[in-house]
């Protein structure tokens, strides 16, 4: 299989009804949008996509029909997480029979395990399918930091191939770059630095909103070309930072919306923007256009 690398756009997932219900032809609308901009790679189920609110026969759907939507024409990741090692084993092997390239996966959250508790799950998990597994560090959310000295020891499982990090912490991506791990950086407001820190990949919810300039800054970081990236860069700026200013998702739905590409509002309990948020969100898509 291919190595992964380049764009990753986790998805957010289109509601209707008020939250009530999937918008399944949305969702497929707005992944062709996505691989149309030349995204390389779709992450659904993931936090920008909102799975904490999404039962798990939703999940599974989403992942069905982001598989056959994409047909090939770029990467697919599904994140597979769990708190028990159980379910995340019949998460993974249902993406992996859905089609993913690769599966995303989290440590058991919520008061969980050690080190040694974490590299048990991901060794159950990892010897239960075939499809590569992207290791899911964001620790202030499961309390676990898989720490690039972490990393070394979980990478010597076979099948975990990648790492996602979500720290915000700079000289993470440098460090497990440099040792040589396959590090999709995690947060907008890093990606022009992952990029030049040698970074195989970014994870970009601004991907959302601007599919085809972060694929530009890709290709113009990864080529050297910096005046472009650094112009590019300060268009993108302040949506980039605005995802980690204001609460994440709905900023993500708001720009995806007013950008062409219809999300709908969040699932409750999560709240809609107020006026002076989505005005925020408007001066910041506004800023994309140069």
């Amino acid at each position: 299989m291919d190595k992964l690398e380049g764009v990753c756009v986790p998805i957010c997932t289109p509601f209707k009804e008020d939250g009530a219900a999937l918008d399944e032809a949305g969702l497929e609308a707005n992944i062709d949008s996505l691989v149309e901009a030349g995204v390389h790679i779709v992450a659904v189920n993931g936090g920008t996509g909102e799975f904490p609110f999404l039962s798990e026969p939703e999940k599974r759907r989403i992942a069905e029909l982001a598989a056959r939507r994409i047909d090939g024409r770029a990467k697919l990741i599904v994140q597979t997480s769990a708190i028990r090692t159980e379910d995340a084993i019949e998460n993974a092997k249902h993406a992996e029979g859905a089609g993913a390239d690769a599966l995303l996966v989290l440590p058991p959250y919520f008061e969980g395990p050690g080190e040694d508790g974490v590299r048990w799950h991901y060794e159950q998990v990892a010897g239960a399918v075939k499809t590569p597994i992207m290791a899911y560090n964001i620790p202030v959310f499961t309390q676990f930091d898989i720490t690039p000295e972490v990393f070394a020891r979980l990478s010597r499982i076979e099948g975990v191939d990648y790492i996602k990090d979500s720290t915000g912490d700079a000289g993470r991506i440098e460090a497990l770059a440099g040792q040589g791990a396959r590090v999709f950086g995690g947060c907008d407001y890093l990606n022009l630095f992952n990029i030049l820190a040698g970074a195989a990949g970014l994870f970009s919810g601004s991907g959302n909103a601007a599919p085809a300039e972060i694929v530009a800054l890709w290709e113009h970081g990864r080529a050297g070309r910096m005046t472009e990236a650094l112009a590019l860069w300060e268009r993108l700026r302040p949506i980039s930072r605005l995802l980690w200013t204001l609460p994440f998702n709905p900023v993500a739905k708001a720009a995806s919306d007013l950008t062409g590409r219809p999300a709908g509002l969040c699932r409750k309990p999560v709240m809609p923007l107020s006026e002076a948020e989505m005005q925020q969100v408007r001066d910041a898509v506004d800023a994309l256009a140069g």
